[in-house]
């Protein structure tokens, strides 16, 4: 029988105003379950990412049916699992640990799923043959196989660091076939996004604690789409400068909300209710911007 009391929480750096435990705790109460969701912060704590695999082991000593995972862990946590589902292998990512009867911690990945429902929902109609991505970390990992199982023509990763754009590229042409993906320098952006139809961007630029463009603004033109993954705050300068422009944008808060509902799914084996989730987030995200 299915349990109806549960304990998770978030391993995260900067996570004190997270939405993440309102949205899991309202879908709980609508549930009827018992759900406590907290947040271990690195920052609170003063613990490096690096012991994000003490942190994992101390919240399953102490009975935690599972964690989310948020920057700068994803990549981090992986040595410390003991199982990892075939997407959050294939990404070398993860964002959601479920800690199984038998002890075992497994790592998901939700981000995928999360970012396709809110794209396929927020830009149903865009051109996807050639997508310019900003950022090649773990929450970028995801947002590639999103567009890409979408249907998108070919990826080029920009990143300022050209080992992990060649890393990621080259694991997205494993995955999905060769000429799918590329890596591109930051000097190669006025070229990319003259010809691109859209730019997805990844890294955390634009978050309340790292605040402004991730590219020069006059790189933007009518003619691009934009999608975020950041909402902290929901509308970033990113999103703000590309609307002025007339670009068709999609902010972060879908992906939040989807990737927290695949996440309920994964922790309770429960059916949430994505459109009352939707729903509290736009009336938490009323008064808070915050990270996932």
């Amino acid at each position: 029988m299915a349990k109806d009391s549960y304990l998770v929480g978030l391993i995260g750096s900067g996570i004190g105003p997270s939405l993440s435990p309102a949205l899991h705790e309202r879908e709980a109460d609508r549930q009827g379950l018992r759900y406590l969701y907290r947040l271990l912060d690195l920052d609170v704590l003063g613990t490096p990412p690096e012991a994000v695999g003490d942190l994992l082991r101390a919240a399953r000593d102490l009975g935690f049916d599972g964690l989310n995972i948020t920057h700068p862990c994803k990549q981090l946590v992986i040595e410390h699992l003991d199982a990892l589902s075939a997407q959050a292998e294939a990404l070398g990512a993860v964002n959601t640990v479920v800690f199984e009867d038998d002890g075992r911690a497994v790592g998901h990945n939700t981000d995928v799923t999360g970012f396709a429902a809110s794209f396929a929902r927020g830009l149903p109609d865009v051109p996807l043959e050639r997508i310019v991505q900003l950022g090649a970390g773990g929450a970028g990992a995801a947002v590639a196989h999103a567009t890409l199982t979408l249907g998108a023509g070919q990826v080029t990763v920009v990143d300022p660091l050209p080992e992990r754009a060649a890393a990621l590229a080259d694991s997205l042409n494993r995955h999905f076939g060769p000429d799918r993906a590329d890596a591109a320098a930051p000097d190669r952006l006025p070229r990319l996004l003259a010809d691109a139809d859209g730019i997805v961007h990844a890294t955390p630029t634009g978050m309340a604690a790292h605040p402004g463009l991730p590219l020069p603004a006059a790189l933007l033109h009518a003619g691009l789409w934009v999608a975020e993954v950041v909402y902290r705050p929901l509308e970033t300068e990113l999103l703000r400068t590309a609307r002025a422009l007339g670009c068709a944008t999609l902010d972060g808060g879908g992906m939040a909300v989807f990737q927290a509902v695949d996440a309920f799914r994964l922790f309770t084996g429960r059916e949430p209710d994505a459109t009352a989730m939707l729903t509290d987030f736009h009336d938490l995200s009323g008064a808070v911007t915050a990270p996932r």
